[in-house]
């Protein structure tokens, strides 16, 4: 009798330890990670052979306390490795774990691989080589705990490469996962008609064809770890070979199961019909190209298993969400006697789903926690035989208040924006506490900002409500799913008030009054256009007619357009971005603006008022940000702390008759009005005249100040 492990990926435990209980194996006990287990050589060769499930199979020679390196090259060095395997053959050591003296897997590796070596030289041999590629033989070693195990790897390379694929789909999916789920959805104990319509490159049609045929998955691979074992019996191997294929030759003949697999993507169905080929099952599967939302039962029961699409890519969260719920809504009405099994790495998206789970599991796809759900379509409460109703009602029902308040809310603003010549503004800004979002329309786009929620809320609540704002939403808008962005806000401070988010970029060219701005509605935090100062810009534009203006914290320059389509003699853009002044340059040219009168200046805005004083403008406008700790200023920012020395350097630019039209977002704000009055300077709050027709609903977003000469 012998000591195995047999490794696999977590959430496999409980599966592997019934398969290697199914096999005779004794001694079976579940770790993290893998099962421990006793058997005779005869039965490990089987398993070795027949598992399913295990990542590899190890032959533990031994195990116990180590806590120093010298300790370790003990253990090592006293295995009797030239009766393992001969000096003639290259080996490697796997080492896992780190802890205590261990600080790296190579160091232990090291540590090892010396021992070994010695061992040999000490019997009068030489040594064998080290080989980093296709070693002859394998050690495998573990650290755990202060606890050294040292093994022979028994299998090999990983026993998920079962040698009928040479390539794989986008996100492909290992054999012993797509085994695993056959295995927990109740399939490989009841095998019936299978079916999965996102295949991708067929794994799991493959591998529940293997079972149903009584194929071992073994049976392709070109090597094992034992066969330069001293130890390994080839006769009592090849005898297991032989039966195996005797097994699958009549497993064919008797198969009766039916598969059915389809993608949307031809491609990945030409390579699953090419590795269902190599895997000597094409004959059971039947393949096509096909949307799954259009896959309809090709039997009155059986059991839909499936690894559908699942992602983190931004703007694609919306699309996905859509795609789930209208699947669970196809199950419900053509499925009922199925069972369904789904594996999905999003819990958000599972839930879309609208199905009650009668289990839930974890699986891990490779580094990836998963859901694993198992569904029952019941034929009595199925709606397969109700009258289709038209797209998009049922969906309204998941959020009917969001919904109603969304509708409410555009009918009446799309009317005024129409009138007001604009076409970007504020939809919805958590008008209902339970969904707190900013939602705001960019022509024919949405962008979604999700509020940072109270600690007080659990995080899986507001999980759900956003999931079903973004399910609700383009029913309730008319909009396509894929033109809809979400974006998470939280309060910014100092260099993370523009933060950039990634790559991507979708550029659209918005309508204001008269003026165009260009927008990027996925690579920034911010778009390029703050629409609750849309009334100020306009105001900055009506002021500036025959004067010089001042535009500083400019951002991507849409005041100054404003300013220079209402005919300001000179505009001085300035912001410390050179990114920003760089857009503020695009919608310049987007307007037809190009003149030497408008100039643009990359600063640091305090600093440039500070060594400008000398400089007169007409008209003045500032927006500074709440508060910046960038590294390119001297100092940190705070609007209420230091606006009354920033108003105080800004008045001595302010020609005589010239005036300063101060905002900012800070909500609870308090202008120093004892401090300005001693500057001789008159203070007027415009708030009422600067709220935008959108943003009534939330009257505190920003404060505008109007600043005269006495």
């Amino acid at each position: 009798m012998f000591n195995f492990f047999a490794a696999s990926p977590k959430g496999f435990e409980y599966s592997l330890a019934n398969e290697l209980k199914g096999f005779g194996a004794q001694d079976v006990r579940e770790s993290v990670a893998g099962v421990y287990f006793s058997a005779p050589l005869e039965l490990a060769y089987r398993i070795t052979l027949w598992t399913r499930l295990a990542s590899r199979i190890v032959l533990v020679i031994y195990k116990g306390q180590c806590e120093s390196p010298e300790q370790l090259y003990n253990a090592a060095y006293c295995i009797d490795w030239p009766s393992h395997f001969s000096n003639r053959n290259t080996f490697s050591i796997d080492f896992h774990g780190t802890g205590g003296f261990i600080k790296n897997t190579q160091f232990g590796a090291l540590k090892i691989k010396d021992a070994v070596v010695d061992r040999f030289r000490d019997d009068g041999d030489s040594r064998p080589d080290v080989a980093r590629v296709n070693p002859d033989f394998r050690i495998d070693a573990h650290f755990r705990n202060g606890q050294v195990t040292i093994a022979i790897n028994f299998s090999g390379s990983s026993l998920h490469q079962r040698g009928y694929r040479s390539t794989t789909g986008e996100a492909p999916l290992k054999e012993n996962l797509a085994a695993n789920m056959l295995a927990r959805s109740g399939w490989q104990a009841q095998p019936i008609t299978l079916l999965d319509p996102f295949c991708g490159s067929g794994t799991v049609l493959i591998e529940a064809a293997l079972m149903a045929a009584d194929i071992a998955p073994g049976l392709q691979r070109e090597r094992f770890g034992f066969e330069n074992w001293r130890s390994h019996n080839k006769a009592m191997w090849q005898t297991i070979l032989d039966e195996a294929h005797a097994r699958a030759s009549l497993g064919k003949s008797r198969c009766q199961i039916k598969f059915y697999g389809s993608d949307i993507d031809s491609r990945l169905v030409a390579l699953a019909k090419r590795n269902a080929e190599n895997a000597g099952v094409a004959q059971f599967i039947d393949f096509s190209v096909a949307n799954a939302l259009d896959v309809t039962p090709p039997e009155a029961q059986g059991f839909l298993i499936s690894n559908p699409p699942y992602g983190e890519r931004l703007g694609s969260i919306t699309e996905l969400l859509q795609l789930y719920y209208q699947l669970g809504d196809k199950f419900k009405k053509q499925f009922g006697g199925w069972k369904v099994a789904m594996l999905c790495s999003d819990v958000e998206l599972m839930s879309s789903l609208k199905l009650k789970a009668d289990k839930q599991m974890k699986m891990f796809n490779g580094a990836l926690e998963c859901a694993f759900n198992l569904y029952t379509l019941h034929a009595k409460s199925t709606r397969r035989n109700a009258p289709e109703l038209p797209e998009g009602v049922d969906i309204a029902d998941i959020a009917p208040a969001f919904s109603n308040r969304i509708k409410k809310n555009m009918k009446q603003l799309n009317k005024w924006a129409k009138k007001e010549n604009i076409d970007s503004f504020r939809i919805y800004d958590a008008d209902l506490p339970e969904y707190n979002v900013a939602i705001d329309k960019y022509v024919d786009y949405v962008v979604i900002q999700e509020y940072s929620a109270p600690a007080t809320i659990p995080e899986a609540i507001t999980k759900r409500r956003i999931s079903d704002v973004l399910l609700s939403l383009p029913n309730a808008l008319g909009i396509d799913p894929d033109n809809i962005t979400l974006k998470t806000r939280e309060r910014q401070k100092g260099t993370n008030q523009y933060q950039k988010l990634d790559d991507q970029k979708l550029e659209v060219i918005t309508n204001e009054y008269n003026a165009r701005f260009k927008l990027n509605l996925t690579g920034y935090l911010d778009t390029g256009l703050f629409l609750d100062h849309r009334v100020t810009r306009k105001l900055v534009g009506e002021k500036s007619a025959g004067k010089h203006v001042l535009n500083l914290f400019s951002y991507t320059g849409s005041a100054s357009v404003h300013a220079a389509l209402g005919g300001a003699n000179s505009v001085t853009t300035i912001d410390m971005s050179n990114t920003y002044l760089t857009w503020a340059k695009e919608n310049f040219a987007l307007n037809g603006l190009a003149n030497k009168k408008y100039q643009f200046v990359q600063a640091d805005c305090l600093q440039w008022i500070k060594d400008n004083s000398a400089q007169k403008f007409d008209l003045i406008f500032i927006d500074p940000p709440t508060f910046s700790n960038s590294k390119r200023m001297e100092d940190s920012w705070d609007v209420q702390r230091d606006h009354l020395d920033m108003l105080t350097g800004l008045i001595k630019l302010m020609a005589p008759n010239g005036e300063i039209i101060f905002s900012n977002n800070k909500r609870k704000f308090k202008m120093d009005l004892d401090g300005l009055s001693q500057l001789g300077v008159n203070v007027t709050n415009i708030d009422d005249q600067c709220l935008p027709q959108d943003f009534k609903r939330n009257p505190h977003i920003h404060n505008v100040w109007r600043i005269t000469h006495g």
